[in-house]
């Protein structure tokens, strides 16, 4: 009786992931400790998986999706009571979004229990943007513009070739500098890697209601950004920004 309980989630095995740290850049990595916790009876666990996840925006609302997934796949059993310590260390992916605004990223933990209602924890992150990224933003504020929201969209038609479902974009206002009055709003999005940052850039101009009504006042480029120094990144952008100001 005890595992046709457990089965549907009474008196299951539980699971608690205790992160190094909750604070972390994206291509960095975090050590993990997994307790799992024996229920009321006998149950054998087929993996245990760690997946990065966030929140995206849709036609429909919003959507979970995964960011990376890692799968510990020795399987084994947990007695009754019994308490156990895993260990993980888990790859924080290039395209996780940083968390500013409203977005969250997470690390979901999943007992892979057979026949039975998986055991699950969520432990939050702190994802601060890496140096290249952290440039860009100072480089816009030196330009004048003021940071006004984060989301991540999905991208099912893969206009911006990260390999990944959804992408991050950064909303900017120009409050003042040499765009204000000139250009309502910039528009990035990252592609990171390992040694180079992909930043494409959305101008929205200040245009006449039918310019307006055509989305003819919005231009879209890229830009790549080596350097962690603000002033090289906003000569940069400003050089990219003015050509469709």
């Amino acid at each position: 009786m005890k595992k046709v309980l457990a089965s549907i989630g009474i008196g299951n095995a539980t699971v608690d992931t205790v992160l190094a740290s909750s604070t972390v850049q994206p291509g960095q990595s975090v050590d993990a400790e997994i307790h799992i916790e024996g229920g009321s009876a006998e149950q054998s666990v087929d993996a245990v998986e760690l997946d990065v996840e966030t929140q995206c925006a849709t036609d429909d609302g919003y959507t979970e999706v995964s960011v990376g997934r890692l799968r510990l796949s020795d399987d084994f059993t947990v007695e009754p009571g019994e308490s156990d310590v895993r260990t993980a260390t888990i790859d924080i992916p290039y395209a996780t979004p940083v968390t500013l605004g409203r977005v969250q990223v997470w690390v979901e933990t999943e007992l892979d229990i057979a026949m039975a209602v998986d055991p699950d924890d969520r432990d939050h992150l702190e994802v601060d943007p890496t140096p290249r990224m952290q440039a860009v933003f100072d480089a816009m504020d030196d330009l004048g513009f003021s940071f006004r929201a984060a989301e991540c969209q999905v991208d099912r038609a893969g206009r911006y070739a990260s390999g990944q479902s959804f992408v991050q974009e950064f909303e900017f206002h120009a409050a003042g500098g040499p765009f204000g009055g000139r250009v309502d709003e910039v528009e990035l999005v990252f592609l990171p890697a390992a040694d180079a940052l992909t930043v494409f850039v959305e101008v929205d101009r200040r245009a006449g209601l039918l310019t307006e009504l055509a989305d003819a006042d919005e231009r879209t480029t890229s830009v790549s950004v080596d350097s962690t120094d603000a002033a090289v990144v906003r000569d940069q952008l400003r050089t990219t920004i003015e050509r469709f100001a």
